[in-house]
């Protein structure tokens, strides 16, 4: 790590790209061009949230079919003492 002829060879570099000096309308058509030589973008449709959305749903379901089965009882009286909902839910 003593070695430091790099790091000051890297200071007295200087930039001589034709960019540096070019307009902004050449620069970023050039940086457009290089950037769409690169590797071609995925195929559109799923994106990284909706795979994660995919998984959390499975992850939910799997979870809800290992744990036992719920039971909820609801009572709800009205004012007058009598039951003030009723509920019916298919099994």
């Amino acid at each position: 790590m003593s070695d430091t002829s790099s790091l000051t060879a890297l200071t007295r570099f200087v930039g001589q790209s034709r960019l540096s000096s070019a307009e902004p309308l050449a620069y970023r058509r050039t940086i457009s061009a290089i950037a769409g030589r690169l590797q071609p973008r995925p195929a559109p449709g799923y994106r990284v949230a909706d795979l994660l959305g995919a998984v959390l749903a499975l992850s939910a379901r799997t979870r809800r079919m290992a744990m036992p089965p719920t039971r909820v009882e609801l009572d709800v009286f009205g004012p007058g003492g009598g039951r003030a909902v009723q509920l019916q839910l298919p099994r």
